[in-house]
């Protein structure tokens, strides 16, 4: 079926969830570093404390895109699995800045992340499924101005719950009343934004042949984990080498979350554990977060334009090596405005990293198993983050002095590298209804 143009504000519609999962995430990045600090986790567990995103992508996103593939309903294919996420990420929303300890918070931290996943991953399917090839840059541009927007607006709650309204702390060793306030209002626009997109947009129903073979299809007791296992073996060229590019533009983001907040704390405010100032530093990271997505919000819009004419490849390679840069310098800003600096080129990266992999992806996925393929292309988003929680805290440990500035410095090396590994990505052009590689390259 030759899928028609959409209207802008159609595929804004689409995407205006995005604004309320950002918001899930956003909070999550901002705050859960400063949170674990607040009930007493010192800075060498906190990669490992965040296992929970990485892990539950992997586990959530491939199941979830395969029975989206695979199912049809009232609500259509993707949105059923987009609303049922975002109802129960908002309940662990309210309930996470209440938990009284570390491993509380923890493992409530497990289940906000699967339930994000579980409603994030039918986003990126929605787009391919409804929109022609020659709109995805359009279509992932889009989400990245709402992520940008969400993220900009969620991270810096806790800031202006403190500096505009004048929510006063509770005293040292609770989660203070700026974030608890700030993670509520997160669940509310959460919702209400998953809303708007499920009850304003349609989907294509499947034809009568699908139809009826979604309905003859007997429950599959292993969830579709074997053919998931088998897809690995067909996924496309341009996957596997965009899959290169994630894992190591992923590892700097990671490192980014993970450590930029302890590293404000003990290099620009010399804030001690407990202290006001630490609450003030944490408070100026979540702002320094709201700058970056802030600027990818912005940038969003540059990206809509400019990748008309460089086309999304090398525009990734170029937001690449400035967010590399942004990293590598964080350790020179002398004071907490000129991080902002810093923030501003992670910015422009994050609006590529955000759009640009997943135009360069969807032309080259089979339309039956998008979903699902959408979600395996996830694990090369995971299983950095898993690595990095992993072994991130031995080496600031072994090799970083524990010195959370280094792990930054280690992160814009890495995101360098990604912006490299783009130029060896096959370029695809079209030719009739089916993209084929260009230059002689195999794309399937």
């Amino acid at each position: 079926m030759q899928k028609p143009q959409l209207s802008f504000w159609q595929i804004w519609n689409m995407s205006f969830g995005f604004l309320g999962i950002q918001f899930g995430w956003g909070l999550q990045m901002a705050n859960m570093s400063a949170i674990y600090s607040y009930l007493g986790a010192n800075a060498d567990s906190l990669a490992i404390l965040w296992l929970a995103a990485p892990v539950t992508g992997v586990i959530i996103q491939p199941l979830v895109g395969q029975a989206s593939d695979r199912c049809w309903t009232r609500l259509g294919r993707r949105r059923p699995f987009i609303l049922a996420g975002a109802i129960l990420a908002s309940l662990a929303l309210v309930l996470m800045p209440n938990c009284p300890s570390v491993w509380m918070a923890a493992g409530l931290l497990w289940v906000l992340d699967g339930t994000i996943n579980a409603s994030m991953q039918p986003f990126r399917a929605l787009v391919a499924d409804n929109l022609p090839a020659e709109q995805n840059s359009q279509g992932f541009a889009i989400q990245s101005l709402f992520i940008g927007l969400g993220g900009t607006i969620a991270s810096a709650l806790p800031w202006m719950m403190t500096n505009w309204f004048g929510v006063a702390s509770d005293g040292v060793g609770h989660v203070p009343h700026s974030v608890r306030l700030s993670f509520y209002i997160g669940a509310a626009a959460f919702l209400g934004a998953v809303l708007w997109t499920v009850f304003k947009t349609r989907e294509y129903p499947p034809g009568d042949a699908e139809l009826k073979e979604i309905r003859a299809r007997k429950f599959d007791w292993t969830l579709g984990l074997g053919d998931i296992f088998a897809l690995v073996f067909h996924l496309p060229r341009r996957m596997w080498e965009l899959g290169l590019v994630q894992f190591f533009t992923w590892i700097g983001m990671f490192a980014m979350w993970v450590y930029f907040s302890p590293a404000v704390a003990k290099n620009i405010f010399h804030a001690a554990p407990g202290s006001p100032e630490m609450e003030a530093s944490g408070a100026w990271s979540g702002f320094c977060f709201a700058g970056y997505n802030a600027v990818c919000f912005v940038f969003s819009f540059v990206l809509l334009w400019a990748t008309k004419y460089t086309g999304p490849k090398l525009m990734h390679v170029l937001c690449l090596a400035v967010g590399a840069l942004g990293l590598a310098t964080v350790p020179l800003m002398a004071d907490k405005h000129q991080l902002l600096i810093s923030m501003t080129a992670v910015g422009i990266a994050w609006a590529s990293i955000l759009s640009m992999p997943y135009a360069m992806l969807a032309p080259s996925l089979p339309k039956e198993k998008v979903g699902v393929m959408m979600g395996m292309f996830n694990l090369f988003i995971v299983l950095p983050q898993i690595a990095a929680s992993s072994l991130l805290g031995y080496f600031l440990k072994t090799f970083l002095h524990s010195e959370p500035m280094n792990a930054l410095v280690l992160g814009g090396v890495s995101m360098g590298l990604a912006a490299l590994l783009t130029l060896l990505v096959v370029t695809y052009k079209k030719s009739g209804a089916e993209p084929v590689p260009a230059g002689g390259g195999s794309g399937h």
